[in-house]
């Protein structure tokens, strides 16, 4: 399942290894359509990267540190830097291809 983040528990969470990090909001359509491939993936890369999600409505901070304009928006970290920026829907494996790439 992947992890809800907060302003809280943000930087201990992508700190080590690779991240992927959705920042969406409950209203947004394609968010809605993100959303169960997140929760795929963080599923099956248990282990090798942490998939964390960000609403953009209760952590507008984050958000603005990143830049996100527009949601879906997913950003790739590894060892807490951003390495890589998608932003709009995404397939599973485009996901998991940035994730593998990164490891």
């Amino acid at each position: 399942m992947a992890v809800v983040l907060t302003k809280d528990n943000f930087n201990q969470s992508i700190e080590n290894g690779v991240s992927v990090v959705d920042f969406w909001a409950p209203w947004c359509g394609p968010c809605k359509m993100q959303l169960p491939i997140v929760e795929e993936l963080a599923t099956e890369m248990e282990g090798q990267a942490t998939i964390g999600k960000i609403n953009v409505d209760e952590e507008p901070e984050l958000a603005s540190q990143f830049g996100v304009m527009s949601i879906p928006t997913l950003i790739v970290f590894k060892d807490g830097q951003p390495v890589d920026k998608l932003v709009g829907l995404q397939s599973k494996d485009a996901l998991k291809g940035k994730i593998l790439g990164q490891l």
